[in-house]
């Protein structure tokens, strides 16, 4: 690599890239795991519903994709979590034992939410089209991670346009 394209890289990774492999490394392993052991293509998108059918007797809740399928999700959304916590409080290299974000809690939220009501509209998470259904070849899930992204990256410009920080 030339030296202009090594800064680069230096630029968009300020952090180091380490850590970004890792998480790849680790969130393939799991879909992998999962996927060989069920045959159900993991995602995080029917967390909700699933989990929601321990407490509800709502019939949409209570599918039985959903009820048998519960338990693994619910360990693979909770792995998700404190795969992000060990890191930041234990082998963060650059902020050992910190975890922390200049972001309000209203603002994380409603980011969320957002979140949440996308993967639903998209029919699944970034896990499900973006590891599996890319890996898979599904236009689906290419057009779903162009959208994904395309949307990320006109609201991260619309907001810094506008002067919005953290």
């Amino acid at each position: 690599m030339t030296g202009v394209a090594l800064q680069m890289l230096g630029e968009l990774f300020p952090n180091g890239m380490a850590r970004y492999a890792i998480g790849g490394v680790l969130v393939a392993t799991g879909i992998a795991v999962i996927y060989i052991g069920t045959a159900i293509i993991p995602g995080n998108s029917t967390f909700l519903e699933s989990t929601l059918s321990y407490v509800s007797d709502l019939p949409r809740l209570n599918q039985h994709k959903y009820v048998t399928s519960r338990d693994w999700r619910v360990v693979f959304a909770a792995s998700i979590v404190v795969g992000a916590a060990l890191w930041g409080l234990v082998l963060d290299p650059a902020h050992p034992g910190a975890f922390h974000t200049e972001v309000q809690w209203w603002r994380l939220l409603g980011g969320g939410v957002l979140v949440g009501i996308g993967t639903r509209l998209g029919k699944g998470c970034t896990a499900g089209h973006g590891v599996c259904g890319i890996g898979s070849v599904s236009r689906t899930s290419i057009v779903n991670v162009a959208l994904f992204v395309g949307v990320a990256i006109v609201t991260a410009m619309g907001m810094l346009a506008l002067g919005v920080s953290p």
